[in-house]
């Protein structure tokens, strides 16, 4: 149980629902910031302006997944306001105060190094990508059906990266029967996807390989869909980026040459808020324990 503590989570989209309601399960005092359209109610939570937040009460601040924008900021898609969190309302705050973010932008980064407080990016966590991935791979699934007029099943897929997502996405298009190509660097990982009974090929090769290509999806946050690469593409092809911001591919050459190409950032929230919003609570609930242990000592 989290009895005592006092959390504030300010604005966020339909993932931070969850958050609440797990905090407000679990009797933490929940404070809502940004919130104002929203017509459901829990108990346990209280509506409340940002100026007006006891800051110097506060056990956590949860922010949506994204942080703060650059000028501070903080997304509200259940508010018609704009809230700005700044150096003075967290300074306000005590000492084992932590804030929990998705990834954490500069503006964000810098006003915690200012105020001295913990910042918890949960998207650089194992666990959070790991349970990440399955929605990410099912978003892929459904971008793939919506942006082609040809079945995954027969075609040929290659996901590029074998990390956490790279897996998750092969996996998938593998099990509805798509010919999936696994393009990494590392040794261990082409061995890998022979493992898994998939065709590796070194990321060098993708412009030997993209003539055979139906659908490519990339996971690598640099520049690997080239326009060496693309300039071998077949006009069908379909190319979706899960890579962080600015992806890996050349779209500009790529919207250039006709090859459809989208960057597809965060899928789980966009297909499946619900359980996106229940990984976060889950690991969030389970950190803020810790917070309440140390406390008590």
């Amino acid at each position: 149980m989290l009895t005592g503590l006092q959390v504030a989570v300010l604005g966020g989209d339909a993932r931070q629902l969850e958050i609440i309601r797990k905090l407000t399960e679990l009797d933490a005092k929940v404070y809502l910031v940004g919130f104002d359209q929203l017509e459901q109610s829990f108990a346990g939570a209280v509506k409340e302006k940002l100026e007006e937040l006891p800051f110097n009460e506060l056990d956590a601040i949860v922010l949506p997944v994204a942080g703060l924008q650059s000028t501070g900021e903080v997304e509200t898609v259940f508010s018609p306001h704009h809230l700005r969190l700044t150096k003075d309302m967290l300074a306000r705050t005590p000492d084992h105060c932590v804030v929990f973010t998705g990834i954490s932008p500069t503006a964000l980064t810098k006003l915690a190094e200012q105020t001295g407080k913990k910042l918890i990016r949960l998207l650089d966590r194992d666990d959070v990508a790991i349970y990440n991935s399955i929605p990410t791979a099912e978003g892929a699934v459904m971008m793939a059906i919506q942006h082609t007029d040809f079945t995954i099943h027969g075609s040929t897929v290659a996901v590029l990266g074998m990390g956490r997502v790279g897996m998750s996405v092969a996996r998938t298009f593998d099990s509805l029967g798509a010919n999936v190509k696994l393009g990494a660097r590392r040794s261990e990982h082409l061995a890998r996807a022979i493992e898994m009974g998939l065709t590796p090929f070194s990321i060098d090769e993708l412009p030997k390989e993209a003539e055979s290509l139906d659908i490519i999806i990339n996971t690598i946050p640099s520049l690997v869909i080239t326009a060496q690469a693309i300039a071998k593409m077949k006009p069908h092809t379909l190319i979706i980026d899960l890579a962080s911001k600015p992806g890996g591919t050349d779209f500009q050459f790529a919207k250039k040459r006709g090859i459809k190409s989208i960057l597809a950032l965060g899928l789980p929230g966009i297909v499946a808020p619900k359980t996106a919003g229940q990984i976060l609570a889950g690991v969030i609930a389970d950190l803020l324990k810790d917070i309440d242990m140390m406390k008590g000592d």
